[in-house]
């Protein structure tokens, strides 16, 4: 139940669309992770780190966000933006090609567990987009808004004769969004017994966040330290 949900909200398909055909004449770079994908993966900032709209890199846990010059061409996904009561840490549009293919793979810490996530909201898509989380098939219509654990393995197939455009918001975790997953669903009490670790996990996995040295990693090794004590 946890792996995805349809959240309920619900967006202009026209709307939307309409603020991607003003960015049509825009350089769109192409995805970093060129190993995860074959034909062409790219996108465009409208909320970066740098606030640069070629900066389509997620910055987790940036102590700065800020909104591209292309956020302007775009007034009705800035009006989105204010109907998410929490901190959007980046927002980017990611196109897939006509017969290109998303591998599978893993977006470590982007699980709503991990007190943040990345919902997708179509704008162009198709029957003949195949997308799979966890083995799992998710059909995403326009103008939908789903929530997805995308630290599970997932891959992007897209078979038709048409560009796939999302709308992709990276969000951290508060009380509204609690309210909204619950809503929608989310199964809290699974999520706090998932939570729980054996102590020799939780060592390894505070010493990969140390690693990290973000400030989403220090918050995860706090929680981790506190279950730690809870436990003795």
């Amino acid at each position: 139940m946890n792996r995805c949900l349809k959240l309920p909200l619900l967006f202009d398909p026209d709307a939307l669309l309409k603020d991607l055909r003003a960015c049509e004449a825009m350089e769109w770079p192409p995805h970093f992770h060129t190993e995860d994908y074959d034909g062409l993966w790219s996108g465009l900032a409208l909320r970066s780190a740098s606030g640069k709209a070629d900066d389509i890199y997620s910055h987790p846990g940036s102590a700065t966000r800020l909104d591209t010059p292309l956020l302007g061409l775009c007034p009705y996904i800035a009006g989105i933006f204010n109907t998410f009561e929490c901190e959007i840490e980046s927002a980017r549009l990611l196109r897939l090609a006509p017969g290109a293919l998303i591998k599978e793979h893993r977006d470590l810490h982007t699980g709503y567990q991990f007190d943040v996530f990345r919902v997708h909201i179509p704008i162009e898509t198709s029957r003949q987009v195949r997308f799979l989380l966890g083995g799992q098939a998710l059909d995403m219509r326009a103008g939908e808004c789903w929530y997805a654990d995308f630290s599970l393995p997932h891959s992007v197939e897209n078979c038709g004769d048409s560009a796939r455009t999302n709308l992709i918001l990276d969000c951290k975790r508060n009380d509204w969004s609690d309210q909204l997953f619950r809503q929608a669903g989310y199964d809290f009490e699974a999520e706090a017994r998932s939570r729980r670790l054996d102590s020799a996990t939780r060592a390894m996995v505070i010493a990969r966040l140390s690693a990290m040295k973000s400030e989403t990693a220090e918050r995860l090794i706090k929680q981790l330290e506190a279950e730690a004590d809870s436990d003795e």
